[in-house]
């Protein structure tokens, strides 16, 4: 047991989930599905007091007994209280001023999103609950959200909905912080999650800073966790009572 805490401190151990089945590999797990989000939000090079405005929104979604993603939601957003992006946030998103000149608002992105979470539900039995059990059937599999760190839905976009009065969606207001999740588990603070990727041997996918892409590597290292023995569990919570959501199961739609 020793030797593999340490192997695990180093960020060595190794799975044998390749080798067995995605269920097995899963088990314990209270999470059927994760869905990861990785927001990109105007930014500039100095510093000031203007706040962010997400202007790329994707989430991907990953079964945790097969590693697989099985749907995504991408939309590209327009900012409203800055509209012109800075050379900055260009060179370091690859987001250019037509891809959000040529996007929507926020509240018509939400309601996308919102459109896609029930139609998932419906096609998977996702349930979004603390309880995987709750008061649905066995068949339903309970979901959380996933991030880098607390910054998307604790900072970005709870603060960007409350600044322009947007109903932001209750099932928003918790989730799985993997970074804090990473650096618990192998007892290592990583560098970022492209670091986090490299010292687990994972290669990056992609385009940094992508929003899409960094969502995707997000999941990638989710299922590294889950095959590593790392029970995923809610790290934050906005809401002010227990029970922080509780939505139908849509189960009989």
């Amino acid at each position: 047991p020793e030797a593999l805490a340490l192997r695990r401190r180093l960020g060595l151990a190794r799975s044998s989930a390749g080798a067995r089945s995605g269920a097995r590999a899963a088990a314990g797990q209270r999470f059927g599905f994760l869905i990861v989000l990785d927001f990109e939000a105007t930014c500039w090079g100095e510093r000031g007091q203007r706040g962010p405005e997400i202007i790329e929104f994707p989430a991907v979604l990953l079964n945790t007994s097969t590693g697989v993603i099985e749907s995504e939601f991408h939309m590209y957003v327009q900012p409203q209280e800055h509209p012109i992006l800075s050379e900055f946030c260009t060179e370091l998103t690859g987001i250019t001023q037509n891809q959000v000149d040529e996007g929507v608002p926020l509240n018509i992105c939400l309601s996308q999103f919102l459109k896609w979470i029930q139609k998932i539900q419906k096609e998977k039995k996702i349930i979004f609950s603390t309880d995987s059990q709750s008061n649905c059937t066995s068949e339903a599999k309970a979901c959380a959200f996933v991030t880098w760190t607390d910054w998307d839905l604790g900072v970005c976009l709870h603060y960007e909905c409350r600044r322009k009065q947007l109903h932001k969606p209750d099932i928003l207001n918790s989730w799985i912080d993997l970074k804090a999740t990473y650096r618990a588990f192998y007892n290592r603070k990583p560098k970022g999650l492209n670091g986090a990727l490299q010292d687990l041997g994972i290669v990056f996918e992609g385009r940094e800073h992508s929003g899409l892409d960094d969502s995707r590597n997000t999941a990638r290292l989710a299922w590294r966790l889950i095959c590593d023995g790392c029970v995923l569990k809610i790290t934050k919570s906005l809401d002010k009572v227990s029970h922080y959501f509780v939505s139908s199961c849509l189960l009989a739609l």
